[in-house]
């Protein structure tokens, strides 16, 4: 086995970005995993991708899928059902906002929302309603890679070469403290694009309770939520989130959409369900979502050959189990807003940061230019890939995201640990956060010096 990163032109495995080098990681334990060379780091997102919610090396959901895979593994759910898919569907039933009834299973979070929006579409054919497909959505947002959940997103970085294949949806910018910290002016696009589409042929308002990857820890604010449960009422469109990392507990909510002031009538999550141990995904559904389809065709028969899976659905159980058992939602409500402190305190006095926002374990760094602390910070100097790569030098996995195309967002640092960290492990990763942001951003202030102050774009 290599100790050394892989490299693009030695590897058979087709990677994400060829120019990267890639260490192998061999195992892993709690909020910690080792590479090959016997090196270790502190895990501060969760396996990268915010799925391992409860660590690495649970060994009690590991006995709970080997004893699955003995008894049945996989069995097609199209005319076949099995008890672990009944159970958990039972389960995520109890933990669901009031109102949601029913519970489709799929593999993974892009799969979900793709059927979240197949389901709309269906909710409205279903009442006679065959007109409305339109889907508006927020621009500054990630759904995945398909072309479908590309499509939900505004932003021309992530479409590449594939927009002749994406459909024409409509977008609106995000209410931002830069753009709109009322909401109003997002409640105003959301105006145009229903007069522009036609309310009578939207389908949908699709978006995150609580932005990821794109916005970290941002949500808009509860004026925007009160205009859009409005218009729903008024216009007959359904409201779909997107809660595949808000899912399950990571914002100190069993779903995030429940805190907000326009609980949605579809919900798509993923990545908490399966904890990182199983590929398994799930979309919930509000009463009147299912009853179109029991009093009309009676048929919804898309999905995926694992849809429901025993060994999935045993994983997501034992997922449930450790959460509830452990009073983990309760601890990331709690020690949540804690935790966001201490990071803002430890990055205080670094200008390049603006601020350290929070929702239980999701939680957003912001970088601006310290020249005028509002603008963008200029793309060239690459700040957030660059906190990322010092943060690894100093043995710790985060994940930053660069500025977009648009203007919607510029440098800014995702932080998501595990609900099973300790606090000796929280403050490790803070302080070695803190530190990574430190040393980058006095290079940055030195390197900026030759710029013109208008580098970067507000």
């Amino acid at each position: 086995m290599a100790e050394t990163p892989i490299e693009s032109d030695r590897t058979h495995v087709f990677p994400l970005e060829l120019a990267r080098a890639m260490p192998v990681i061999v195992r892993g334990e709690g909020v910690w995993v080792e590479d090959a060379a016997g090196r270790r780091y502190l895990d501060a997102m969760s396996g990268g991708s915010m799925a391992a919610t409860l660590g690495h090396g649970r060994h009690d959901i590991i006995a709970a899928a080997r004893t699955q895979a003995e008894k049945l593994a996989y069995v097609h759910n199209e005319r076949l059902t099995n008890p672990l898919q009944e159970h958990l569907a039972d389960e995520l039933i109890a933990v669901a906002p009031e109102g949601f009834s029913r519970v489709k299973f799929t593999v993974a979070g892009a799969d979900a929302i793709e059927m979240a929006i197949q389901l709309a579409r269906t909710y409205h054919v279903e009442r006679g309603d065959r007109d409305r497909w339109q889907v508006i959505s927020p621009a500054q947002a990630y759904h995945g890679p398909t072309m479908e959940t590309l499509a939900l997103t505004g932003r021309p970085g992530l479409h590449g070469p594939f927009g002749p294949y994406l459909p024409q949806h409509l977008h609106i910018p995000p209410s931002t403290w830069r753009f709109d910290p009322t909401g109003d002016a997002a409640l105003a696009a959301l105006d145009r694009a229903l007069e522009g589409a036609g309310p009578e042929n939207v389908s949908a308002f699709f978006c995150e309770a609580i932005s990821a990857a794109a916005l970290p820890a941002y949500t808009p604010p509860l004026r925007f939520w009160e205009g859009l449960a409005e218009r729903r009422e008024r216009f007959g469109f359904l409201v779909c989130f997107d809660e595949v990392v808000t899912g399950v507990g990571r914002t100190g909510n069993w779903f995030a959409g429940a805190a907000t002031a326009c609980v949605p009538d579809i919900i798509a999550t993923a990545k908490g369900l399966g904890a990182g141990y199983a590929a398994i995904g799930a979309v919930l559904v509000r009463e009147h979502v299912y009853e179109s389809v029991a009093r009309g065709s009676r048929r919804f028969t898309l999905g995926h050959t694992w849809d429901g899976a025993p060994l999935a659905c045993a994983v997501g159980l034992a997922v449930l189990e450790a959460v509830r058992s452990e009073r983990l939602v309760e601890r990331v409500r709690d020690r949540g807003p804690s935790l966001r402190d201490e990071l803002e305190r430890a990055l205080t006095g670094i200008p390049l940061v603006h601020e350290a926002r929070g929702q239980g374990y999701l939680l957003g760094v912001e970088y601006v230019d310290p020249r005028d602390g509002t603008s963008f910070l200029p793309r060239e100097l690459r700040v957030a890939a660059r906190i990322d790569e010092a943060a690894f030098e100093r043995g710790l996995i985060t994940l930053s995201t660069q500025p977009t195309r648009d203007g919607f967002a510029g440098d800014q640092s995702l932080f998501a640990p595990a609900f099973t960290t300790t606090d000796e492990e929280l403050g490790e990763m803070v302080s070695r956060f803190a530190d990574a942001v430190g040393h980058v951003a006095e290079d940055v202030e030195e390197e900026l010096s030759t710029l013109s102050p208008t580098g970067g774009s507000r």
